[in-house]
């Protein structure tokens, strides 16, 4: 016996660990549909990074349509938009310049290209041996010391919820005060949760200490 690993254990030893909640959110530089981008370009503001499998496809088109619906309300809670996919700057501008004459829905948000798949790999979208772009429908949402704070991950034939999306922006934007933690379906000016403190479990006799409503959203 040799002692060498059999290959996929070889790899798996080395690959690189996938992007968890609280990393930081690999860095880059890139050229959009509203001119080059940068990630620090986004420091000090939430931002959503959300990336689809390619242009021209009605799943990422119907995404891209709530999405664009949505933008005000994301700026009204100061989180930005930014969508990516492996496809060019060239077929960006063609596909929103297609989604306004068919639908007159004007996308507000940049388009990152990215051909080369490097921001795709760095945020563990696709790995080496991937052989085409159908994982890349996924979600993060950076904070604004560029932190992931929730990742969400779709399969190619199913399109997220942009009303969720929002939900979940706001949600992370609310909890980021310190003095709650949101429950199941939480809306904007809906009641929180008490989170829960050592002084909570050594002194509170309510039956529901575990799971107690503040009246304040």
């Amino acid at each position: 016996m040799t002692g060498e690993l059999p290959s996929e254990s070889r790899f798996a030893a080395t690959a690189p660990r996938p992007l968890r909640i609280g990393d930081a959110a690999p860095v880059f530089s890139a050229r959009s549909t509203q001119g080059q981008v940068q990630l620090s370009d986004y420091r000090g503001r939430w931002l959503v990074l959300f990336s689809h499998p390619a242009d021209f496809t009605p799943v990422c088109t119907s995404e891209f349509i709530a999405l664009a619906r949505l933008a005000p309300r994301f700026e009204a809670i100061d989180v930005a938009l930014m969508g990516l996919s492996v496809d060019s700057l060239f077929s960006h501008l063609g596909w929103l310049r297609a989604i306004r004459g068919a639908f007159d829905v004007e996308v507000p948000f940049p388009v990152v290209e990215d051909t080369s798949l490097v921001i795709s790999r760095a945020y563990g979208m696709l790995d080496e041996t991937a052989q085409d772009s159908s994982t890349v429908r996924a979600s993060y949402f950076i904070d604004p010391d560029g932190i992931v704070r929730a990742i969400q991950w779709y399969p190619m034939s199913v399109g997220r919820s942009a009303a969720e999306m929002l939900r979940l922006a706001a949600a992370l934007r609310r909890v980021e005060l310190g003095d709650a933690v949101t429950p199941e379906g939480w809306e904007p000016g809906d009641p929180v949760l008490r989170p829960l403190t050592d002084e909570t479990l050594l002194s509170d006799e309510d039956p529901a200490w575990f799971c107690r409503t503040v009246e304040r959203g």
